[in-house]
Protein backbone atom coordinates (compact mmCIF):
# COMPACT_ATOMS: atom_id res chain seq x y z
CA UNK A 1 0.00 0.00 0.00
CA UNK A 2 2.95 1.96 0.79
CA UNK A 3 4.48 1.79 -2.32
CA UNK A 4 1.59 2.08 -4.06
CA UNK A 5 0.81 5.84 -2.54
CA UNK A 6 4.15 6.35 -3.26
CA UNK A 7 3.86 5.79 -7.11
CA UNK A 8 0.20 7.36 -7.42
CA UNK A 9 2.10 10.71 -5.32
CA UNK A 10 5.15 10.68 -7.89
CA UNK A 11 2.94 10.27 -10.44
CA UNK A 12 0.97 13.17 -9.95
CA UNK A 13 4.06 15.15 -9.12
CA UNK A 14 4.82 14.60 -12.40
CA UNK A 15 2.08 15.67 -14.23
CA UNK A 16 1.87 19.12 -12.73
CA UNK A 17 5.66 19.47 -13.31
CA UNK A 18 4.86 18.41 -16.82
CA UNK A 19 1.95 20.98 -16.84
CA UNK A 20 3.70 24.08 -15.54
CA UNK A 21 7.10 23.32 -17.82
CA UNK A 22 4.21 23.49 -20.64
CA UNK A 23 2.94 26.52 -19.57
CA UNK A 24 6.56 28.09 -19.36
CA UNK A 25 7.22 26.95 -22.19
CA UNK A 26 3.80 28.38 -23.71
CA UNK A 27 4.44 31.15 -22.02
CA UNK A 28 8.22 31.85 -23.19
CA UNK A 29 7.09 31.26 -27.15
CA UNK A 30 5.98 34.99 -27.37
CA UNK A 31 2.14 34.08 -26.77
CA UNK A 32 -0.41 37.01 -25.96
CA UNK A 33 -1.03 38.21 -23.06
CA UNK A 34 -4.39 37.70 -21.58
CA UNK A 35 -5.12 41.26 -21.75
CA UNK A 36 -4.67 41.19 -24.94
CA UNK A 37 -6.24 38.54 -25.57
CA UNK A 38 -9.63 39.78 -24.11
CA UNK A 39 -9.07 42.66 -25.98
CA UNK A 40 -8.63 41.01 -29.33
CA UNK A 41 -12.17 40.04 -29.01
CA UNK A 42 -10.64 36.83 -27.59
CA UNK A 43 -8.10 35.79 -30.53
CA UNK A 44 -4.65 35.67 -29.98
CA UNK A 45 -1.94 37.06 -32.30
CA UNK A 46 -1.65 41.18 -33.21
CA UNK A 47 -4.48 43.30 -33.89
CA UNK A 48 -3.99 44.97 -37.00
CA UNK A 49 -3.23 48.78 -37.60
CA UNK A 50 -2.27 50.58 -40.74
CA UNK A 51 1.19 50.74 -41.21
CA UNK A 52 2.48 54.17 -41.70
CA UNK A 53 3.58 55.61 -45.47
CA UNK A 54 5.64 58.08 -46.70
CA UNK A 55 3.70 60.33 -47.94
CA UNK A 56 4.76 64.08 -49.27
CA UNK A 57 3.27 67.32 -48.00
CA UNK A 58 2.39 68.58 -51.35
CA UNK A 59 2.99 68.22 -55.18
CA UNK A 60 6.59 69.57 -56.39
CA UNK A 61 4.54 71.69 -58.37
CA UNK A 62 2.28 72.57 -56.08
CA UNK A 63 2.39 76.41 -56.61
CA UNK A 64 1.04 76.06 -59.89
CA UNK A 65 -1.76 77.48 -60.71
CA UNK A 66 -2.69 75.31 -63.09
CA UNK A 67 -3.26 72.16 -60.41
CA UNK A 68 -6.18 73.02 -58.09
CA UNK A 69 -5.72 71.54 -54.60
CA UNK A 70 -9.21 70.69 -54.93
CA UNK A 71 -10.62 66.65 -54.78
CA UNK A 72 -11.77 66.33 -58.44
CA UNK A 73 -13.59 62.72 -58.48
CA UNK A 74 -12.37 61.75 -62.05
CA UNK A 75 -14.86 59.13 -62.15
CA UNK A 76 -14.97 59.97 -66.24
CA UNK A 77 -12.03 61.55 -66.51
CA UNK A 78 -11.64 60.51 -70.24
CA UNK A 79 -14.76 63.27 -71.33
CA UNK A 80 -12.31 66.36 -70.15
CA UNK A 81 -11.05 65.63 -74.03
CA UNK A 82 -14.35 65.73 -75.52
CA UNK A 83 -13.73 63.49 -77.45
CA UNK A 84 -16.78 60.86 -78.33
CA UNK A 85 -14.87 58.17 -79.94
CA UNK A 86 -12.49 58.43 -77.13
CA UNK A 87 -15.23 57.46 -74.99
CA UNK A 88 -16.55 54.60 -77.34
CA UNK A 89 -13.00 53.04 -76.98
CA UNK A 90 -13.19 53.29 -72.81
CA UNK A 91 -16.37 51.89 -72.63
CA UNK A 92 -15.56 49.00 -75.14
CA UNK A 93 -12.14 48.07 -73.29
CA UNK A 94 -14.23 48.21 -69.64
CA UNK A 95 -16.78 46.08 -70.73
CA UNK A 96 -14.56 43.33 -72.37
CA UNK A 97 -11.56 43.22 -71.95
CA UNK A 98 -10.15 40.16 -71.21
CA UNK A 99 -7.38 40.71 -68.40
CA UNK A 100 -10.02 42.70 -66.86
CA UNK A 101 -12.01 39.53 -67.13
CA UNK A 102 -9.57 37.21 -65.59
CA UNK A 103 -9.53 39.73 -62.74
CA UNK A 104 -12.98 39.18 -62.09
CA UNK A 105 -12.68 35.38 -61.67
CA UNK A 106 -10.08 35.86 -59.47
CA UNK A 107 -12.27 38.20 -57.10
CA UNK A 108 -14.92 35.18 -57.50
CA UNK A 109 -12.00 32.83 -56.62
CA UNK A 110 -11.40 35.06 -53.41
CA UNK A 111 -15.01 35.42 -52.35
CA UNK A 112 -15.04 30.93 -52.50
CA UNK A 113 -12.02 31.05 -50.57
CA UNK A 114 -13.52 33.23 -47.77
CA UNK A 115 -16.74 30.83 -47.98
CA UNK A 116 -14.56 27.97 -47.24
CA UNK A 117 -12.72 29.62 -44.24
CA UNK A 118 -16.18 30.48 -42.65
CA UNK A 119 -16.96 26.73 -42.96
CA UNK A 120 -13.98 26.10 -40.89
CA UNK A 121 -15.75 27.81 -37.96
CA UNK A 122 -18.64 24.98 -37.82
CA UNK A 123 -17.94 21.25 -37.09
CA UNK A 124 -15.23 20.72 -38.58
CA UNK A 125 -16.03 17.29 -39.71
CA UNK A 126 -18.92 15.48 -40.53
CA UNK A 127 -19.80 12.59 -42.05
CA UNK A 128 -22.43 9.77 -42.85
CA UNK A 129 -20.88 6.14 -43.68
CA UNK A 130 -22.96 3.20 -44.66
CA UNK A 131 -21.32 0.14 -45.66
CA UNK A 132 -21.42 -4.00 -45.61
CA UNK A 133 -18.45 -6.29 -44.92
CA UNK A 134 -17.99 -9.88 -45.15
CA UNK A 135 -15.65 -10.91 -42.51
CA UNK A 136 -13.23 -13.93 -41.58
CA UNK A 137 -11.70 -14.56 -38.43
CA UNK A 138 -8.54 -17.40 -38.39
CA UNK A 139 -8.93 -20.29 -36.07
CA UNK A 140 -5.19 -21.03 -35.72
CA UNK A 141 -4.45 -18.18 -33.18
CA UNK A 142 -4.64 -18.09 -29.38
CA UNK A 143 -8.11 -18.33 -27.85
CA UNK A 144 -9.75 -19.75 -31.04
CA UNK A 145 -11.86 -21.62 -28.34
CA UNK A 146 -13.44 -18.16 -27.98
CA UNK A 147 -14.54 -17.39 -31.45
CA UNK A 148 -18.18 -18.82 -31.96
CA UNK A 149 -18.58 -17.98 -35.78
CA UNK A 150 -15.61 -17.76 -37.82
CA UNK A 151 -17.27 -16.47 -40.87
CA UNK A 152 -20.43 -13.60 -40.82
CA UNK A 153 -21.26 -10.13 -42.73
CA UNK A 154 -21.81 -6.94 -41.15
CA UNK A 155 -23.89 -4.37 -41.86
CA UNK A 156 -22.94 -0.73 -40.37
CA UNK A 157 -24.09 2.92 -40.62
CA UNK A 158 -23.08 5.69 -38.73
CA UNK A 159 -22.77 9.49 -38.52
CA UNK A 160 -19.57 11.33 -37.44
CA UNK A 161 -19.01 14.98 -36.16
CA UNK A 162 -15.45 16.59 -34.76
CA UNK A 163 -15.98 20.11 -33.94
CA UNK A 164 -12.60 22.02 -32.09
CA UNK A 165 -14.05 25.30 -30.49
CA UNK A 166 -12.36 28.12 -31.33
CA UNK A 167 -11.03 29.46 -28.08
CA UNK A 168 -7.74 31.51 -29.99
CA UNK A 169 -9.33 32.58 -32.57
CA UNK A 170 -7.75 30.57 -35.08
CA UNK A 171 -10.92 29.97 -37.35
CA UNK A 172 -11.36 33.63 -36.75
CA UNK A 173 -8.11 34.54 -37.81
CA UNK A 174 -8.48 32.78 -41.00
CA UNK A 175 -11.76 33.88 -42.07
CA UNK A 176 -10.39 37.75 -40.80
CA UNK A 177 -7.32 36.88 -43.37
CA UNK A 178 -9.91 35.30 -46.13
CA UNK A 179 -12.33 38.45 -45.97
CA UNK A 180 -8.89 40.65 -46.57
CA UNK A 181 -7.69 38.75 -49.20
CA UNK A 182 -11.14 39.30 -51.07
CA UNK A 183 -11.14 42.97 -50.42
CA UNK A 184 -7.66 42.72 -52.02
CA UNK A 185 -8.66 41.28 -54.91
CA UNK A 186 -11.70 43.44 -55.52
CA UNK A 187 -8.72 46.16 -55.55
CA UNK A 188 -6.57 44.65 -57.71
CA UNK A 189 -9.64 44.35 -60.03
CA UNK A 190 -10.12 48.66 -59.72
CA UNK A 191 -6.24 48.64 -60.22
CA UNK A 192 -6.42 46.58 -63.49
CA UNK A 193 -9.32 49.08 -64.53
CA UNK A 194 -7.62 52.05 -63.75
CA UNK A 195 -4.40 51.16 -66.08
CA UNK A 196 -6.67 49.91 -68.96
CA UNK A 197 -8.40 53.02 -69.38
CA UNK A 198 -5.33 54.85 -69.14
CA UNK A 199 -3.46 52.56 -71.50
CA UNK A 200 -7.03 52.61 -74.23
CA UNK A 201 -6.82 56.52 -73.90
CA UNK A 202 -2.82 56.55 -73.84
CA UNK A 203 -2.63 54.29 -76.95
CA UNK A 204 -5.40 56.59 -79.06
CA UNK A 205 -3.71 59.22 -78.26
CA UNK A 206 -0.53 57.65 -80.15
CA UNK A 207 -2.17 56.83 -83.11
CA UNK A 208 -3.75 60.22 -83.19
CA UNK A 209 -0.21 61.68 -83.15
CA UNK A 210 1.16 59.12 -85.42
CA UNK A 211 -1.74 60.02 -88.05
CA UNK A 212 -0.75 63.72 -87.09
CA UNK A 213 2.67 62.97 -88.28
CA UNK A 214 1.72 61.59 -91.43
CA UNK A 215 -0.31 63.88 -92.35
CA UNK A 216 1.85 66.67 -91.76
CA UNK A 217 4.54 64.60 -93.87
CA UNK A 218 1.87 64.43 -96.70
CA UNK A 219 1.37 68.21 -96.60
CA UNK A 220 5.41 69.43 -96.51
CA UNK A 221 5.54 66.48 -99.47
CA UNK A 222 3.23 69.04 -101.33
CA UNK A 223 4.81 71.67 -100.64
CA UNK A 224 8.22 70.07 -101.75
CA UNK A 225 6.50 68.54 -105.10
CA UNK A 226 6.09 72.23 -105.88
CA UNK A 227 9.51 72.82 -105.19
CA UNK A 228 10.76 69.98 -107.09
CA UNK A 229 8.56 71.66 -110.39
CA UNK A 230 10.11 75.01 -109.86
CA UNK A 231 13.57 73.74 -109.73
CA UNK A 232 12.88 71.36 -113.24
CA UNK A 233 11.42 74.34 -114.73
CA UNK A 234 14.28 76.58 -114.08
CA UNK A 235 16.68 74.16 -114.82
CA UNK A 236 14.85 73.74 -118.33
CA UNK A 237 15.43 77.18 -118.94
CA UNK A 238 18.52 77.22 -117.90
CA UNK A 239 18.20 79.75 -114.88
CA UNK A 240 19.17 76.66 -112.16
CA UNK A 241 21.45 73.75 -112.09
CA UNK A 242 20.94 70.01 -112.15
CA UNK A 243 21.78 70.01 -108.30
CA UNK A 244 18.70 72.03 -107.10
CA UNK A 245 16.51 69.74 -108.96
CA UNK A 246 18.55 66.45 -107.07
CA UNK A 247 18.47 68.37 -103.79
CA UNK A 248 14.66 69.18 -104.38
CA UNK A 249 13.73 65.55 -105.64
CA UNK A 250 16.20 63.77 -102.29
CA UNK A 251 14.22 66.27 -100.05
CA UNK A 252 10.50 65.08 -101.26
CA UNK A 253 11.75 61.14 -101.09
CA UNK A 254 12.84 61.89 -97.83
CA UNK A 255 9.96 62.68 -96.65
CA UNK A 256 7.70 60.38 -98.55
CA UNK A 257 9.56 57.69 -96.95
CA UNK A 258 8.90 58.62 -93.58
CA UNK A 259 4.93 58.48 -94.04
CA UNK A 260 4.84 54.85 -93.94
CA UNK A 261 6.65 55.43 -90.77
CA UNK A 262 3.80 56.86 -88.98
CA UNK A 263 1.80 54.64 -90.56
CA UNK A 264 2.93 51.61 -89.39
CA UNK A 265 3.16 53.01 -85.59
CA UNK A 266 -0.23 54.36 -85.94
CA UNK A 267 -1.08 50.53 -87.37
CA UNK A 268 0.51 48.88 -84.09
CA UNK A 269 -1.09 51.28 -81.76
CA UNK A 270 -4.78 50.73 -83.30
CA UNK A 271 -3.47 47.03 -82.74
CA UNK A 272 -2.85 47.54 -79.50
CA UNK A 273 -6.27 49.18 -78.93
CA UNK A 274 -7.88 46.51 -80.47
CA UNK A 275 -5.91 43.84 -78.27
CA UNK A 276 -7.45 46.30 -75.02
CA UNK A 277 -11.13 45.68 -76.05
CA UNK A 278 -10.63 41.83 -76.33
CA UNK A 279 -10.87 41.76 -79.92
CA UNK A 280 -9.15 40.19 -82.67
CA UNK A 281 -6.84 42.80 -84.49
CA UNK A 282 -8.52 44.89 -87.08
CA UNK A 283 -8.64 47.67 -89.41
CA UNK A 284 -9.73 49.72 -86.64
CA UNK A 285 -8.55 53.36 -87.74
CA UNK A 286 -10.75 52.93 -90.77
CA UNK A 287 -13.65 52.51 -88.26
CA UNK A 288 -12.52 55.94 -86.05
CA UNK A 289 -11.91 57.59 -89.38
CA UNK A 290 -9.38 60.86 -89.05
CA UNK A 291 -9.13 63.07 -86.11
CA UNK A 292 -6.60 65.36 -84.61
CA UNK A 293 -5.18 64.74 -80.94
CA UNK A 294 -6.98 64.98 -78.09
CA UNK A 295 -6.71 68.39 -76.68
CA UNK A 296 -6.31 68.64 -72.87
CA UNK A 297 -7.39 71.21 -70.85
CA UNK A 298 -5.29 74.02 -69.49
CA UNK A 299 -5.68 72.99 -65.51
CA UNK A 300 -5.69 69.57 -63.63
CA UNK A 301 -7.51 68.75 -60.12
CA UNK A 302 -4.68 66.75 -58.39
CA UNK A 303 -6.09 67.23 -54.61
CA UNK A 304 -3.56 66.61 -52.21
CA UNK A 305 -0.41 63.53 -51.81
CA UNK A 306 -1.99 62.34 -48.75
CA UNK A 307 -5.56 61.49 -50.84
CA UNK A 308 -3.39 58.61 -52.85
CA UNK A 309 -3.86 56.55 -49.67
CA UNK A 310 -7.88 56.60 -50.61
CA UNK A 311 -7.64 57.14 -54.39
CA UNK A 312 -5.39 54.48 -55.88
CA UNK A 313 -6.90 50.63 -55.87
CA UNK A 314 -3.14 49.40 -55.57
CA UNK A 315 -1.85 51.20 -52.26
CA UNK A 316 -5.71 49.98 -50.80
CA UNK A 317 -4.59 46.20 -52.64
CA UNK A 318 -1.12 46.98 -50.84
CA UNK A 319 -2.92 47.58 -47.38
CA UNK A 320 -5.20 44.89 -47.37
CA UNK A 321 -2.84 42.02 -48.24
CA UNK A 322 -0.96 43.74 -45.22
CA UNK A 323 -3.61 43.02 -43.11
CA UNK A 324 -4.25 39.81 -44.23
CA UNK A 325 -0.85 38.61 -43.39
CA UNK A 326 -1.13 39.91 -39.77
CA UNK A 327 -4.83 37.86 -39.40
CA UNK A 328 -2.30 35.16 -40.35
CA UNK A 329 -0.12 35.28 -37.54
CA UNK A 330 -2.21 34.40 -35.29
CA UNK A 331 -3.38 31.11 -36.83
CA UNK A 332 0.19 30.77 -36.31
CA UNK A 333 0.14 31.63 -32.62
CA UNK A 334 -2.84 29.73 -31.78
CA UNK A 335 -1.17 26.67 -32.53
CA UNK A 336 1.03 27.04 -28.99
CA UNK A 337 -2.32 26.62 -27.06
CA UNK A 338 -4.15 23.32 -26.23
CA UNK A 339 -7.15 22.80 -28.98
CA UNK A 340 -10.57 21.38 -27.30
CA UNK A 341 -12.77 19.85 -29.61
CA UNK A 342 -16.15 17.97 -29.27
CA UNK A 343 -16.28 14.45 -30.66
CA UNK A 344 -19.34 12.42 -31.96
CA UNK A 345 -20.49 9.18 -33.37
CA UNK A 346 -23.79 7.49 -32.78
CA UNK A 347 -25.08 4.72 -35.59
CA UNK A 348 -26.67 1.03 -36.11
CA UNK A 349 -24.70 -2.06 -36.55
CA UNK A 350 -25.92 -5.86 -37.23
CA UNK A 351 -25.45 -8.60 -38.84
CA UNK A 352 -28.74 -9.03 -40.97
CA UNK A 353 -29.82 -5.40 -42.22
CA UNK A 354 -33.34 -5.58 -40.92
CA UNK A 355 -31.84 -6.04 -37.68
CA UNK A 356 -29.69 -3.17 -38.34
CA UNK A 357 -32.21 -0.67 -37.04
CA UNK A 358 -33.00 -1.98 -33.73
CA UNK A 359 -32.51 -0.77 -30.53
CA UNK A 360 -30.23 -3.27 -29.83
CA UNK A 361 -27.93 -2.32 -33.27
CA UNK A 362 -27.25 1.54 -31.78
CA UNK A 363 -24.03 2.49 -30.63
CA UNK A 364 -22.43 5.97 -29.90
CA UNK A 365 -20.18 8.33 -28.07
CA UNK A 366 -19.48 11.60 -27.51
CA UNK A 367 -17.46 13.53 -25.66
CA UNK A 368 -15.03 16.68 -25.09
CA UNK A 369 -11.44 15.97 -26.06
CA UNK A 370 -7.79 18.01 -25.38
CA UNK A 371 -4.73 18.33 -27.73
CA UNK A 372 -1.84 19.91 -27.45
CA UNK A 373 1.57 20.17 -29.79
CA UNK A 374 4.28 19.73 -27.56
CA UNK A 375 8.08 18.76 -28.55
CA UNK A 376 7.64 20.21 -31.54
CA UNK A 377 11.22 21.22 -32.11
CA UNK A 378 10.66 24.60 -33.15
CA UNK A 379 8.30 24.28 -35.61
CA UNK A 380 5.53 26.23 -34.45
CA UNK A 381 7.75 28.96 -33.19
CA UNK A 382 9.56 29.43 -36.63
CA UNK A 383 5.99 29.20 -38.60
CA UNK A 384 5.29 32.08 -36.11
CA UNK A 385 8.85 34.11 -37.50
CA UNK A 386 7.90 33.26 -41.06
CA UNK A 387 4.29 34.49 -40.71
CA UNK A 388 5.46 37.67 -38.97
CA UNK A 389 8.41 38.24 -41.77
CA UNK A 390 5.61 37.61 -44.25
CA UNK A 391 3.80 40.67 -42.84
CA UNK A 392 6.66 42.72 -42.24
CA UNK A 393 7.13 42.44 -46.31
CA UNK A 394 3.70 43.40 -47.24
CA UNK A 395 4.35 46.38 -45.18
CA UNK A 396 7.13 47.58 -46.92
CA UNK A 397 5.21 46.81 -50.19
CA UNK A 398 2.20 49.02 -49.07
CA UNK A 399 4.87 51.86 -48.14
CA UNK A 400 6.65 51.11 -51.50
CA UNK A 401 3.38 51.37 -53.27
CA UNK A 402 2.13 54.68 -51.99
CA UNK A 403 6.10 56.00 -52.94
CA UNK A 404 5.77 54.86 -56.32
CA UNK A 405 1.90 56.16 -56.81
CA UNK A 406 3.58 59.98 -55.57
CA UNK A 407 6.44 59.36 -58.38
CA UNK A 408 3.72 58.61 -61.37
CA UNK A 409 1.65 61.33 -60.29
CA UNK A 410 4.75 63.82 -60.41
CA UNK A 411 6.10 62.17 -63.63
CA UNK A 412 2.29 62.68 -65.00
CA UNK A 413 2.32 66.81 -63.60
CA UNK A 414 5.91 68.13 -65.40
CA UNK A 415 4.80 65.68 -68.47
CA UNK A 416 1.86 67.64 -68.52
CA UNK A 417 3.13 71.41 -67.43
CA UNK A 418 5.84 71.38 -69.09
CA UNK A 419 4.43 70.01 -72.35
CA UNK A 420 2.07 72.95 -72.11
CA UNK A 421 5.26 75.42 -72.17
CA UNK A 422 6.71 73.80 -75.04
CA UNK A 423 4.00 73.46 -76.78
CA UNK A 424 3.36 77.38 -76.39
CA UNK A 425 7.13 78.50 -77.87
CA UNK A 426 6.62 75.44 -81.06
CA UNK A 427 3.66 76.96 -81.72
CA UNK A 428 5.25 80.14 -82.40
CA UNK A 429 8.33 78.39 -83.79
CA UNK A 430 5.77 76.84 -86.63
CA UNK A 431 4.25 80.17 -87.44
CA UNK A 432 7.33 81.63 -88.36
CA UNK A 433 8.79 78.57 -90.23
CA UNK A 434 6.06 78.17 -92.21
CA UNK A 435 6.27 82.42 -92.99
CA UNK A 436 10.04 81.98 -93.58
CA UNK A 437 9.20 78.58 -96.07
CA UNK A 438 6.75 80.77 -98.09
CA UNK A 439 9.08 83.47 -98.56
CA UNK A 440 12.11 81.74 -99.85
CA UNK A 441 10.25 79.65 -102.00
CA UNK A 442 8.90 83.31 -103.45
CA UNK A 443 12.54 84.30 -103.65
CA UNK A 444 13.59 81.16 -105.30
CA UNK A 445 11.21 81.73 -108.19
CA UNK A 446 12.09 85.49 -108.49
CA UNK A 447 15.68 84.10 -108.45
CA UNK A 448 17.05 86.01 -105.42
CA UNK A 449 17.86 82.89 -103.67
CA UNK A 450 19.34 79.56 -104.03
CA UNK A 451 18.09 76.66 -103.72
CA UNK A 452 19.61 75.35 -100.48
CA UNK A 453 17.96 77.57 -98.51
CA UNK A 454 14.72 76.73 -99.66
CA UNK A 455 16.00 72.97 -98.84
CA UNK A 456 16.98 73.72 -95.64
CA UNK A 457 13.62 76.27 -94.71
CA UNK A 458 11.23 73.31 -95.89
CA UNK A 459 13.24 70.86 -93.58
CA UNK A 460 13.06 72.92 -90.70
CA UNK A 461 9.37 73.64 -91.14
CA UNK A 462 8.58 69.63 -91.37
CA UNK A 463 10.69 69.40 -88.05
CA UNK A 464 8.93 72.29 -86.10
CA UNK A 465 5.52 70.68 -87.07
CA UNK A 466 6.38 67.49 -85.61
CA UNK A 467 7.92 69.00 -82.72
CA UNK A 468 4.95 70.51 -82.06
CA UNK A 469 2.97 67.58 -82.96
CA UNK A 470 5.05 65.92 -80.03
CA UNK A 471 4.30 68.68 -77.73
CA UNK A 472 0.55 67.95 -78.10
CA UNK A 473 0.84 64.59 -77.03
CA UNK A 474 2.85 64.73 -74.05
CA UNK A 475 -0.03 67.47 -72.76
CA UNK A 476 -2.42 64.65 -73.46
CA UNK A 477 -0.10 61.78 -72.52
CA UNK A 478 0.93 63.56 -69.17
CA UNK A 479 -2.84 64.25 -68.37
CA UNK A 480 -4.01 60.91 -69.05
CA UNK A 481 -0.65 59.31 -67.25
CA UNK A 482 -1.78 61.93 -63.96
CA UNK A 483 -5.78 60.55 -63.95
CA UNK A 484 -4.31 57.16 -64.22
CA UNK A 485 -2.02 57.75 -61.20
CA UNK A 486 -4.44 59.32 -58.97
CA UNK A 487 -5.92 56.42 -59.50
CA UNK A 488 -9.61 57.38 -61.46
CA UNK A 489 -11.66 55.88 -63.38
CA UNK A 490 -12.08 52.40 -61.25
CA UNK A 491 -15.55 53.94 -60.55
CA UNK A 492 -17.11 52.88 -63.25
CA UNK A 493 -17.69 49.58 -62.05
CA UNK A 494 -20.46 50.37 -59.59
CA UNK A 495 -22.50 52.04 -62.08
CA UNK A 496 -21.17 51.02 -65.62
CA UNK A 497 -19.90 53.22 -68.11
CA UNK A 498 -21.90 55.12 -71.20
CA UNK A 499 -20.21 55.76 -74.16
CA UNK A 500 -20.61 58.67 -76.62
CA UNK A 501 -20.95 56.35 -79.52
CA UNK A 502 -21.18 52.45 -79.84
CA UNK A 503 -18.29 51.07 -81.35
CA UNK A 504 -19.96 50.07 -84.59
CA UNK A 505 -20.74 53.82 -85.45
CA UNK A 506 -16.79 54.30 -84.69
CA UNK A 507 -16.38 56.10 -87.85
CA UNK A 508 -18.65 59.18 -86.73
CA UNK A 509 -22.10 58.41 -88.47
CA UNK A 510 -23.59 59.49 -84.63
CA UNK A 511 -25.31 62.97 -85.32
CA UNK A 512 -23.24 66.38 -83.80
CA UNK A 513 -24.54 65.94 -80.04
CA UNK A 514 -25.99 62.39 -80.27
CA UNK A 515 -25.85 60.00 -77.51
CA UNK A 516 -25.97 56.05 -79.14
CA UNK A 517 -26.57 53.14 -76.46
CA UNK A 518 -23.87 50.95 -76.34
CA UNK A 519 -24.04 47.32 -77.30
CA UNK A 520 -24.02 44.45 -74.77
CA UNK A 521 -21.08 42.50 -75.36
CA UNK A 522 -21.04 38.50 -74.80
CA UNK A 523 -18.00 39.76 -72.75
CA UNK A 524 -19.24 41.23 -70.39
CA UNK A 525 -17.07 41.13 -66.93
CA UNK A 526 -18.62 39.06 -64.14
CA UNK A 527 -20.52 40.97 -61.81
CA UNK A 528 -18.74 41.45 -58.32
CA UNK A 529 -19.95 41.12 -55.03
CA UNK A 530 -19.32 44.16 -53.04
CA UNK A 531 -20.63 47.18 -54.15
CA UNK A 532 -17.54 49.75 -53.15
CA UNK A 533 -13.97 49.71 -53.10
CA UNK A 534 -12.86 48.17 -49.27
CA UNK A 535 -11.63 51.35 -47.96
CA UNK A 536 -10.15 50.28 -44.74
CA UNK A 537 -10.83 52.50 -41.68
CA UNK A 538 -8.32 54.96 -40.06
CA UNK A 539 -5.94 53.13 -37.35
CA UNK A 540 -5.85 54.65 -34.49
CA UNK A 541 -2.24 53.32 -33.71
CA UNK A 542 0.73 54.78 -36.64
CA UNK A 543 2.01 51.22 -36.61
CA UNK A 544 1.27 47.45 -36.55
CA UNK A 545 1.70 45.35 -33.75
CA UNK A 546 3.94 42.34 -33.69
CA UNK A 547 4.07 39.49 -31.62
CA UNK A 548 6.24 40.00 -28.31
Amino acid sequence: MGMNHAFRRNKNMWAKASWLAACSLVAGAGCTHWREYVHNGYKVGPQYSRPPAPVAQDWVDGTDQRISRNLGEHRDWWKVFNDPKLEGLICQAADQNLTLREAGYRVMASRAQLGVAVGRFFPQEQAVNLGFMQNGLSTAVANRQFIAQAYFPLWNQNANLAWELDFWGKYRRSIESANNELDASIESFDGALVMLLGDVADSYILMRYFQRQSELSKTVADFQKTSLTLASARFRAGTASELDVDQAQSDLSKTLSEIPLFDRFARVEANRLCKLMGIAPEDLEKQLGPGPIPTAPSEVAAGMPAELLARRPDVRQAERQAAAACAKIGVAVSELYPHISIIGNLGWSALQYSNMWSQQGFYGSVGPTFRWNVLHYGRLLNNIRYQDAEFQATVANYQNTVVKAGEEVENGLVMYLKGQERAKELKTAVEAATKAANIAQVQYKAGTTDFNRVSLLQEKLLQRQLDYATAEQEIARGLVHTFRALGGGWQIRLDGCAPAIPSEKMAGDALPGEVLPQPKSELAQPDLSRPGPASPEPAKNPESKKPE
